[in-house]
């Protein structure tokens, strides 16, 4: 990104410069000095650099903001936060005289435990230093505040974002805002969200943007839940009634949130690439008049879409909704003609057709049954991931599969149902019959609201156009070259856009794969969506199997290629993950040594137990481990405490739904030089004879408070978020704590109505404390068996404690 410098001035820093300086700080987690104190400063020090050599035309003024506050969210099942002085440093640049509207630029400078935070988001925070840099040194004067929040504790389930817009006063100014975020580290940035509705902000983007990457399919899949993440536009939506932009790095999702997310692997072409783009749309933004009356433009979607990387095509989803029914409503006429033929080939015609979309049907539902008992039985015998490292093995093994199923049906159709029909006749009922699915997915899309609608809209238009140009083609004895050239020809376009959109998705779902938790089998995952894309993707193609002589040695090649890759596959030969400097895909693995004391209604100790509690994050569980570390193994397979809330163990977020392999190896206890401490301050019966318990506690930067009402009670309200209990999956309540730096005592209360007295108390409270940072962090324990794990693997490891009590 060029810089405007003046001349005779040293050059300042780029974002290179930032990035490398931030990230040699190490990891930052909320409330260590590393986040609190050093990157602060860092920011602090190079913000007044940049106010020093900012033309007179603009005003910057810097505040370091420590908010506290407490909100519920419905992210992971649900659950609530707490946080007490976490830090924002929040910088606003606008003209000399003032301004009365602002637009946000939000990174954050945390990182999670144990990682160097590269990509999320220490790169976001240098391109925003350096875009602050160029606009407070530009000659041209805007109209319109921009405010640059950079937050630091965004890793801590978006709390620095809530305590800057729900409790800062410039928060007022704001109406429109840019969230930089990352999925993955470095490559281009993706726009996947947009709105609530604000269709003018996507405008924006189209004609700022100097390489734009933006994409409604990847809003709505985002938006549906699929991916188990969130970012601060959550916050700024919900909590400030705020549109915005949301933009991510996803690329190479292997070594997101890992120790592997470095400066280094972040390409300068990438910085560049994002530090355009956000450049161009801030700067638009700030000069636009629609800031001011963005009320006015608030209603409606966008239909939005890149085209290969080159521009962005972007409609009102209205607008959309009436292209895509005149699209319906052509391949109607087209196939209503069809129907209305004279009544003797209309009988033969119909006949056919509807038995070749039976068949049809037939061919997909038997494709996606054939992969997933192949990708069942691969899970069940402990090859799961086998294509983790080797992408092309998923191919060779589900996509082969599916596509050779899809044949085979096909061809036994051909052989024995079609004996008598012309290969012309069959491949235009074929034809018809694609282009029928394809209507109907179309119909079906727009009836429901669906932006994304517009791919099927594609794959309707650019056939049925390519259908009436071939048609005469066809028909002619002897043209069948011709007509196939120009068939493929029109094919082109919705070919070469599905194939990148199917690209997109398998850079940001594959390494999804291998961080989703225990539960979900990530081959019948993978193996589901490939089907689905081979049916998609051969059902323009259906017709040259009738049209073909033969499909043997198409058949035997798939055959092969897929029986081959299943033998290797089977026999172990394709290693999950990789150790490769250039390109890691490590294993995660969670490890807390903890701990644990139990308490009964008399405060008594009756169970007391400590050992190294360990958490594979994929669906291979420790299978890959235990021959490197025997003693890791089902013989210390953790079991769940009924009684106790979240099985008792010391979750650092609920995602005990995800995850129920756990093991536990027996270990020495732990004894943190800053211990936790809890206690009830007071016990008092209300007047609507419900029971209020108040409590007091301290401790390390982030704990977790676990929550379970016995038998005959209910937690009715709290002094946390807006008051009412929100509860976790599974019915217990957890509740998320991080303070920054300095931390009074946590108090809080918590309100119990008893509807029938129980000999074992009303409620069960249990509070974890998590050491992830500092000499408390590490024990002799945990250091050697982290160094028995494999270069392979990515052990995340810290101390923690877990009390729990009987009230």
């Amino acid at each position: 990104m060029p810089l405007r410098d003046r001349p005779g001035s040293p050059a300042p820093p780029d974002s290179r410069d930032y990035l490398e300086h931030i990230t040699s700080i190490g990891p930052r987690t909320t409330g260590s000095p590393e986040n609190e104190i050093l990157t602060v400063h860092y920011l602090l020090e190079q913000i007044k650099l940049i106010e020093v050599q900012s033309n007179s035309l603009h005003k910057i003024s810097v505040d370091v903001q420590r908010p506290t506050g407490s909100f519920s969210i419905d992210f992971l099942g649900g659950f609530t936060s707490y946080y007490d002085n976490i830090t924002n440093v929040v910088v606003k640049l606008e003209p000399r005289d003032g301004a009365q509207h602002a637009v946000l630029a939000n990174c954050h400078f945390d990182s999670v435990a144990n990682s160097p935070g590269a990509s999320d988001d220490a790169v976001s925070c240098s391109v925003m230093l350096e875009v602050l840099h160029t606009l407070s040194t530009s000659s041209e004067a805007l109209h319109h505040a921009i405010i640059f929040l950079f937050n630091g504790a965004e890793e801590n389930v978006l709390q620095a974002s809530h305590g800057f817009i729900t409790q800062h006063p410039w928060a007022n100014l704001i109406r429109a805002f840019i969230n930089l975020e990352a999925a993955g580290v470095g490559g281009k940035e993706l726009v996947f969200q947009t709105g609530p509705e604000n269709p003018w902000l996507v405008q924006a983007y189209v004609s700022a943007a100097k390489h734009p990457f933006a994409s409604v399919v990847a809003q709505e899949v985002f938006q549906s839940g699929i991916i188990p993440s969130d970012t601060d536009f959550r916050i700024y939506r919900d909590f400030g009634n705020i549109p915005g932009i949301d933009l991510a790095f996803i690329e190479n999702g292997y070594i997101y949130h890992t120790k592997y997310d470095t400066a280094d692997r972040i390409l300068t072409d990438s910085i560049q690439r994002a530090g355009d783009n956000i450049l161009g749309v801030l700067k638009y933004l700030a000069t636009s008049d629609m800031l001011v009356s963005s009320s006015k433009y608030r209603h409606g979607n966008m239909v939005f879409f890149d085209v290969l990387g080159l521009f962005v095509i972007a409609y009102p989803s209205r607008v959309g909704s009436i292209i895509n029914y005149m699209v319906v409503m052509a391949a109607v006429f087209y196939l209503g003609k069809k129907f209305l033929q004279p009544k003797h080939k209309m009988a033969n015609y119909m006949k056919d057709f509807f038995c070749g979309l039976g068949i049809t049907l037939i061919s997909w539902f038997t494709s996606l049954v054939t992969v997933l008992i192949i990708a069942v039985f691969v899970s069940l015998i402990g090859q799961s991931l086998s294509w983790y490292n080797h992408f092309y093995v998923s191919v060779c093994l589900y996509g082969t599969a599916a596509l050779a199923k899809i044949i085979f049906i096909h061809t036994l159709a051909k052989r024995f149902y079609y004996v008598n029909a012309s290969d012309q006749y069959l491949g235009e009922v074929f034809f018809d019959i694609s282009l029928f699915v394809h209507c109907g997915s179309l119909t079906a899309f727009t009836y429901r609201g669906f932006c994304s609608a517009f791919i099927s809209a594609v794959w309707v238009a650019f056939p049925l156009l390519t259908k009436l140009c071939v048609h005469k083609d066809f028909k002619r004895h002897g043209a069948r070259g011709n007509f196939i050239a120009f068939y493929l020809l029109g094919m082109f376009i919705p070919y070469l856009y599905a194939l990148y959109l199917i690209w997109a998705v398998f850079e940001m779902f594959t390494p999804i794969l291998g961080r989703s938790g225990s539960e979900i089998p990530p081959d019948v995952v993978l193996a589901s969506i490939l089907a689905g894309c081979t049916m998609i993707l051969s059902s323009y193609f259906i017709n040259f199997i009738y049209l073909a002589k033969s499909t043997k040695k198409t058949m035997l090649t798939l055959t092969l290629v897929c029986t081959v890759t299943f033998l290797l596959v089977c026999s172990g030969t394709f290693f999950p993950y990789s150790s490769n400097p250039a390109s890691p895909k490590p294993k995660r693995v969670f490890l807390q040594h903890m701990t644990r004391t139990f308490h009964d209604l008399d405060g008594k100790v009756v169970k007391r137990d400590s050992g190294i509690w360990i958490n594979g994050f994929d669906y291979t569980g420790m299978s890959h481990i235990t021959p490197h570390i025997p003693e890791i193994n089902d013989t210390i397979r953790a079991h769940c405490e009924e009684k106790a809330p979240l099985c008792g163990f010391p979750w650092y977020l609920p995602v005990h739904f995800l995850i129920r392999k756990n093991w536990y190896l027996p270990a020495p206890e732990v004894s943190p030089r800053e211990p936790v401490n809890f206690r009830l301050i007071s016990k008092e019966q209300t007047p609507w004879d419900s029971i209020k318990l108040t409590f007091e506690a301290s401790g390390p930067s982030h704990m977790s408070l676990y929550v379970r009402t016995h038998k005959g009670s209910t937690l009715s309200q709290w002094s946390l978020g807006n008051g009412t209990p929100v509860a976790s999956k599974g019915g217990d309540y957890f509740v998320f704590y991080s303070h920054g730096l300095q931390a009074s005592a946590w108090q809080f209360w918590i309100e119990v109505q008893v509807l029938e007295e129980q000999p074992e108390g009303v409620v069960t409270l249990a509070i974890a404390a998590h050491y992830l940072s500092g000499e408390d962090k590490r024990s002799s324990q945990l250091d050697a068996l982290k160094e028995k794990f494999p270069d392979w693997t990515f052990p995340s490891a810290w101390v923690c404690t877990y009390n729990l009590y009987v009230f």
